[in-house]
C-alpha cells in the first residue's frame, strides 16, 4: 500500500489541514464504532495542528467523551516539564475539548512504582494498551500522527538504533541522538497496528529525509519509510517538506 503525499502551501495551511482530516476522520469513526483512538504527536507541526483542531468550529461535531488519546513516544521527564509533549498537547488542545481525564493516557513520567528504570515505564504503558486491545497487542488506531525528524525518525526510532527492531509493543530508549537521551517509544509493529498512519512534516529541514522515506527504498533508508496504515498512510506535508520530492 504506497503512501498518499498530500502538500499545503505553508505550516499554517497545513495545521488547518491536519486540524480538518482529524475532525472528519474522528466523526466517521464514531459512526462505525463506539470508541475512536487518537494518537497524537509532538514537535512544532504537531502541536500547531492540535491548536487547530481546538479552535476549529467543526470540532463540536465530535463526541469527545468516546475519543482515547494516546501518544506514539514521549521524553522520560517528569509530568509537567515543558519538554514532554504531552504538556504542549495538554495546553494547546486536550484542555480545550471535552475529553473525560479517564480517556488521555499519557506516556510514564519517571517515578513510583519504576522510579528512573525507563523499561519498567515502557511496559507499563503496554499493559495499559492491552486494555484497550484488539487483537494481540493494543487498540487499531484511528489516526496515528507521527513527526519526522530531520534524519528520517519518527516517534523515538531513530535510524540504527536497537528500538526499531524492539520485540516488544512498547520500549524504553536510553540512547536518543536527539536530547533527551532516555525516553518511551512505541515500536514500528503498534505503529503499523493503526488504521491510518499521518507522517506531519513542515518545513525545508525536513525534506531530504521526506524524500528518502517516500522513495522506492523507504523502508530500508528511513524508519518514516517503515511506517504503514493497515487502511491508509498519508504523508501531509507543507511545500518546504516537500521541496525534494520528484
Amino acid at each position: 500500500m504506497s503512501t498518499e503525499v498530500i502538500i499545503a502551501p505553508d505550516h499554517n495551511a497545513l495545521a488547518a489541514a491536519v486540524a480538518a482530516r482529524t475532525i472528519t476522520t474522528l466523526i466517521d469513526a464514531l459512526a462505525q464504532r463506539d470508541i475512536a483512538h487518537l494518537c497524537l504527536t509532538g514537535g512544532t507541526i504537531g502541536i500547531d495542528s492540535l491548536a487547530a483542531i481546538a479552535h476549529a468550529p467543526a470540532r463540536a461535531a465530535v463526541a469527545w467523551n468516546r475519543v482515547h488519546v494516546w501518544w506514539s513516544d514521549e521524553r522520560f521527564l517528569p509530568t509537567g516539564d515543558s519538554e514532554r509533549n504531552e504538556t504542549g498537547a495538554r495546553a494547546q488542545f486536550i484542555d480545550l475539548v471535552p475529553i473525560p481525564a479517564s480517556n488521555v493516557h499519557p506516556m510514564p513520567a519517571p517515578g513510583w512504582p519504576w522510579h528512573d528504570d525507563v523499561d519498567q515505564a515502557a511496559a507499563a504503558y503496554a499493559e495499559e494498551l492491552q486494555r484497550f486491545q484488539e487483537g494481540t497487542i493494543c487498540p487499531e488506531f484511528d489516526v496515528l500522527m507521527l513527526g519526522v525528524g530531520p534524519d528520517g525518525h519518527v516517534a523515538s526510532l531513530f535510524p540504527g538504533q536497537a528500538a526499531l527492531t524492539d520485540p516488544h509493543s512498547v520500549c524504553g530508549v536510553t540512547r536518543s541522538p536527539k536530547p533527551p537521551p532516555v525516553r518511551i517509544s512505541f515500536t514500528m509493529p503498534t505503529i503499523n497496528r493503526a488504521r491510518q498512519v499521518w507522517l506531519i512534516a513542515s518545513g525545508v529541514e525536513k525534506a531530504h529525509a521526506l524524500a528518502l522515506a517516500l522513495g522506492p527504498d523507504g523502508a530500508s533508508e528511513v524508519p518514516a519509510g517503515a511506517v504503514r496504515g493497515s487502511e491508509r498512510t498519508l504523508a501531509l506535508i507543507d511545500a518546504g517538506a516537500a521541496s525534494e520530492l520528484r
